[in-house]
C-alpha cells in the first residue's frame, strides 16, 4: 500500500500488531515503520514532543545555548526538531532502533547518535555529562523499564534536569507501570539523588490506537511530564 493512500485503521492495526512483541522485536518493528513514522505519528495526533516542548520551554529554567541535552529514545528526531525551535544546539541520541537513528540522522541536528537497546543494554552515556536529560514516549509497560530512571539520572550532570513523560493507556500492565514508576521516582528522591521540580498532566497526549472502539469510549489519551533535578552532592 502506498503511503498516500495510507489511513488512520491502517495505523490501528500496524501499532496494535506490536503490543505485545518482546524488547528485541519491538525494535525490528521500529525499524520497518521508520520510513513512515512521522506521517502516521500526525494521523494518530501523537503530541507528545510537542507538549513536552512545550513544558519544557515554560518550565526549564537554564539557559538553552550551551547545554548538552540527551535525547533519550529519540526516534526519528522530533524532541530535537521542536527543541532547536527554542534555542537548543548541543544534542546526543540514543535509541534502540537503528532505523529511527538513520532518520534522526538526517535532521543533522545530533553531535552524536549511540544504539542502544534500554533494560538489556546499559545507556551509553558518560555520567553527570548532560545538562538535560529527556525521554518522552518511551516510559511505559513493554518499552523502557523502571530501572532505567536511575541510568537517566546518573547521566544529568550535578544540579542538570531531568524531563520524562508517560502516557496512561487503559490496562492493567500500564496501571501496574505507572505504580512502579512513581514508587521509584519517589524512592531515589529520598536517596538524595534527585528532587522534583514540578509534574503536570497533558490531555490528548495522542489517539487511543493501543484499543478497539469497543474496548474504550475515549478517543484521546492523557498524559504527565515529569521534571526533576539531580542532586549537586
Amino acid at each position: 500500500m502506498s503511503d498516500h493512500c495510507r489511513t488512520l485503521e491502517d495505523v490501528r492495526t500496524l501499532l496494535q500488531s506490536c503490543k505485545d512483541l518482546d524488547p528485541q522485536e519491538r525494535m525490528k518493528f521500529y525499524d520497518s515503520w521508520a520510513q513512515t513514522y512521522e506521517k502516521d505519528s500526525e494521523m494518530i495526533h501523537y503530541r507528545a514532543p510537542n507538549l513536552v516542548v512545550d513544558y519544557l520551554d515554560a518550565n526549564y529554567p537554564g539557559s538553552p545555548g550551551g547545554v548538552q541535552v540527551l535525547d533519550v529514545a529519540c526516534g526519528s528526531g522530533l524532541v530535537a526538531k521542536l527543541m532547536s525551535k527554542l534555542g537548543f544546539r548541543h544534542f546526543v541520541g540514543v535509541d534502540g532502533s537503528k532505523g529511527m537513528l538513520e532518520l534522526a540522522a538526517k535532521t543533522g541536528l545530533y553531535q552524536d547518535l549511540r544504539l542502544a537497546l534500554l533494560g538489556t543494554q546499559p545507556l551509553p552515556a558518560d555520567s553527570g555529562v548532560f545538562g538535560l536529560v529527556v525521554i518522552i514516549g518511551a516510559l511505559r509497560a513493554g518499552f523502557v523499564p523502571v530501572s532505567v530512571l536511575r541510568e537517566l539520572c546518573q547521566a544529568a550532570k550535578p544540579g542538570g534536569y531531568i524531563c520524562m513523560s508517560r502516557v496512561e493507556p487503559k490496562s492493567e500492565s500500564a496501571a501496574n507501570y505507572r505504580l512502579s514508576m512513581e514508587r521509584e521516582l519517589q524512592l531515589m528522591e529520598e536517596e538524595g539523588l534527585w528532587t522534583q521540580i514540578s509534574t503536570g498532566d497533558m490531555d490528548r497526549y495522542m489517539m487511543n490506537v493501543y484499543n478497539t472502539y469497543e474496548e474504550t469510549t475515549e478517543q484521546y489519551l492523557r498524559g504527565t511530564v515529569y521534571l526533576y533535578k539531580r542532586s549537586v552532592n
